[in-house]
């Protein structure tokens, strides 16, 4: 097997062939590590790695196999944002102000993990503290876009969808507080999945965020689906990850489903790409059997200032740190903004967020009861270019000026709808190269029904999907 091909296989192929034995590893790491010594030099989609912990891993794997005792994971690569907290490592969280800090304890999700056997081989970039949709960082510098280095991967969990778009690790976790797994996800032609809050337990603070959630980013719905049924259900120190664990299959068979969809959320403008492939992906549907209608939802920039507020009083918390003039000269321009924006909270700010809350499910509520699902683009662009400055000039999108950090987004909407699950799904490339994404809306807390709606699009559009869709274009 080429050594290309063997840095896409799926993450369910990868455990098959080493349960089956036509595949060490230790092979296999050695693959992941050597492509990421060819191209990870022109993403930067990785902050740290840990190779020689992880041959001993692999080692110790190709062990379990052979004595016929693996576990669900045992010896999977899986590339971890640096943002969930690891025992014994940095967690930086993009940050100058926090280069130096080490944890002393995992985070639930990773706990999960390592107990079934994965090796965490490497560290994957974010913007400083998660702020932004971009991947840039005093830190760690600028993350590209595999498909076009003049444009970023998406953020915050940009590293992950890099590495992944490039072939450099099979999985990888995220974080999605306005869209952080499905906007890099869209941008890099992959899976995202943001389930309802809670249903992944997280560590403090960020368990009690409702609009936060972690979660996986894969080439393929299978994949998201073999990380779930490791990490979800409840746990004993995070007082909100919901009693139940819901199992989701790692494969399906399609559906006819009766789809609403929405093209701009009837407020946000479209790049002509993005519609365009939407409208194609809508017709995949179509000809696969599904019924589709156009709905209203009502929504307006008033939802955009209402997650401000919410955004603002999360971010409250780290104002002391924030004021001292030595931290703020080293952060960068959208935390130093956040900080800002933060100061001025009014009192009556978040529960006029829990208003607009409301509002919204008003409508998506009686839609999501009479469909099997909601689609939506992700995002109105393909990707922001490398240098786009989130708080800086506005962005141009289909001839209109947007916010520059939220204008262009569909995604922080359905956090504020924290309890449908939604994942993002590669719906085409624009004129640059760079791949576009749907998001696929469940009703909430309904796991299975966004799985079958993803699997009936995924049977669809498969050719949308890596490695059947062109790889990007990076040096061998």
């Amino acid at each position: 097997m080429e050594d290309l091909e063997l840095c896409y296989l799926s993450a369910r192929d990868v455990l098959a062939r080493f349960r089956n034995r036509s595949l060490s590893p230790v092979e296999y790491l050695d693959a992941m590590i050597a492509r990421a010594d060819r191209v990870n030099p022109l993403i930067n989609a990785y902050t740290e790695t840990f190779y020689e912990a992880a041959r001993q891993q692999a080692k110790q794997a190709e062990s379990a196999y052979v004595a016929g005792s693996p576990r669900p994971m045992e010896g999977l690569p899986v590339a971890i944002k640096d943002v969930h907290r690891m025992a014994g490592k940095r967690t930086t969280q993009g940050s100058i102000t926090l280069k130096d800090h080490v944890d002393d304890v995992s985070d639930p999700m990773i706990e999960r993990m390592e107990a079934a056997g994965a090796i965490f081989h490497a560290r994957t970039t974010t913007p400083e503290f998660c702020l932004s949709a971009v991947c840039n960082s005093n830190l760690w510098g600028i993350t590209r876009n595999p498909f076009n280095l003049d444009f970023g991967p998406g953020g915050s969990s940009g590293g992950s969808a890099a590495a992944l778009a490039a072939g450099m690790t099979p999985l990888a976790t995220g974080t999605d507080i306005g869209g952080s797994i499905r906007i890099p996800a869209s941008s890099c032609g992959l899976a995202g999945y943001k389930p309802p809050h809670g249903r992944n337990p997280d560590g403090p603070p960020a368990n009690f965020d409702r609009y936060n959630h972690c979660g996986f980013l894969a080439r393929n719905v299978g994949d998201i689906a073999l990380g779930q049924n490791v990490v979800s259900g409840p746990h004993p120190l995070d007082h909100d990850s919901l009693p139940d664990r819901v199992e989701v299959p790692e494969a399906q068979s399609p559906k006819r489903l009766r789809i609403a969809y929405s093209l701009d959320l009837d407020y946000v403008p479209l790049d002509e790409d993005v519609r365009r492939n939407t409208l194609a992906a809508l017709d995949g549907l179509r000809a696969a059997g599904c019924e589709l209608e156009e709905v209203e939802l009502g929504w307006g920039p008033w939802v955009d200032e209402a997650s401000m507020q919410w955004f603002s009083a999360m971010h409250f918390g780290r104002l002391p740190l924030w004021k001292a003039k030595e931290q703020r000269d080293v952060l960068t321009n959208y935390a130093a903004a956040a900080a800002d924006i933060a100061a001025k909270l009014g009192q009556d700010d978040v529960a006029l967020s829990w208003e607009a809350q409301h509002r919204m499910y008003q409508t998506l509520g009686p839609v999501l009861s009479g469909y099997d699902a909601l689609i939506t683009p992700t995002i109105a662009v393909g990707a922001v270019r490398v240098d786009h400055d989130p708080v800086g000039p506005t962005l141009t999108v289909d001839g209109r000026q947007v916010d520059g950090e939220y204008g262009w987004l569909l995604t922080h909407q359905f956090n504020m709808q924290y309890n449908c699950p939604v994942i993002s799904l590669p719906s085409g490339r624009d004129r640059h190269g760079v791949p576009t994404g749907i998001q696929v809306i469940a009703p909430t807390f309904n796991d299975l029904a966004l799985f079958q709606a993803a699997y009936s699009y995924e049977h669809a559009m498969a050719s949308a999907f890596l490695p059947h869709a062109d790889l990007p274009p990076l040096t061998a």
